[in-house]
């Protein structure tokens, strides 16, 4: 019985001085990542679109995801509203700007846990050159070993609101809605 009790002694002080995982950085996956924005168009309709091919990288460590970074860039051109027309009238000065502020990004300054699977993210969101404090409700949803790319992956589900005109887009008001609701699903994989 001694010699259990001083195993089990030597076995638990081993455990609480060894390290425990280290944050990691994962790249966006802009492939199973999607990004979208929702806004009212008239009064008819909820207008829906997306910003493709983000980059950028999230570092998680799940044991302690308050420690964690969340670095997005995605491209004013690549704001697409599933229709060349109306694409080129979102890139132009009336919204997006693509000349001018060809980047949209988004850098994590604080993070919330307020479960095992929720939290806030707050961070600089930068549009149109202006930045401006914004707030994410976050979802962990998993980490662990694509059976596909048999590489370590961890993903999330993202939302929160946006008043364009606090960014200086002001086209269309108020008959073009004011709130621009975000909805993210995001997928990223451990950097080599």
């Amino acid at each position: 019985m001694k010699k259990f009790l001083l195993l089990f002694t030597a076995l638990a002080a081993f455990t609480a001085s060894s390290p425990r995982a280290e944050a990691a950085t994962y790249n966006i996956d802009a492939s199973h990542t999607n990004i979208l924005l929702k806004v009212s168009h008239l009064g008819f309709s909820t207008m829906v679109l997306e910003a493709l091919k983000p980059e950028g990288t999230i570092t998680f460590d799940e044991n302690k995801p308050e420690e964690g970074a969340v670095n997005v860039t995605l491209k004013a051109e690549h704001i697409d509203g599933d229709d060349e027309k109306f694409n080129a009238h979102l890139h132009n000065a009336d919204f997006f700007n693509a000349v001018d502020f060809p980047e949209i990004t988004f850098k994590s300054n604080k993070i919330e846990v307020i479960d095992d699977k929720t939290g806030k993210v707050t961070g600089d969101f930068t549009l149109l050159g202006i930045t401006k404090p914004v707030t994410l409700d976050v979802t962990f949803n998993k980490a662990g070993v694509n059976p596909f790319s048999q590489k370590e992956t961890i993903g999330f589900t993202a939302s929160g609101l946006i008043k364009r005109s606090d960014f200086g887009m002001n086209y269309g008001l108020p008959m073009i809605g004011e709130d621009v609701a975000v909805e993210i699903e995001i997928e990223a994989v451990k950097a080599e």
